[in-house]
């Protein structure tokens, strides 16, 4: 794997994310994706964020010490949604990489 798709979050496992996100009390999924991406199908018990409102995070989850799985299409959106929520003074926040290489389930809504 190259540099650009592990600095955009390509390497990251998302499947372990999750689980460690299961695993987390207090834990929250974040989906930066879209709204109708979102809506096309995304992870269970995740919220959507999209990171062109990463300001709506503050009315969702207050709490800026809630551990925060960050995810999007391939990991890209989800890097600057994670900086953006940092500057913003969340203190637990981290990319998980990309929906596009989850392997359990999805929901549509």
């Amino acid at each position: 794997m190259g540099f650009f798709s592990a600095f955009m979050g390509a390497s990251k496992d998302i499947n372990a994310g999750v689980q460690e996100c299961k695993d987390t009390q207090g834990a929250r999924l974040v989906d930066v994706r879209t709204p109708g991406e979102y809506n096309s199908g995304h992870i269970p018990g995740s919220v959507n964020i999209p990171s062109d409102n990463v300001k709506k995070i503050e009315s969702v989850i207050s709490k800026k010490d809630t551990p925060l799985y960050v995810y999007c299409l391939s990991g890209g959106r989800a890097t600057g949604a994670v900086s953006a929520f940092k500057k913003m003074g969340y203190t637990n926040v981290q990319n998980i990489g990309g929906i596009q290489n989850f392997n359990g389930q999805i929901v549509m809504r």
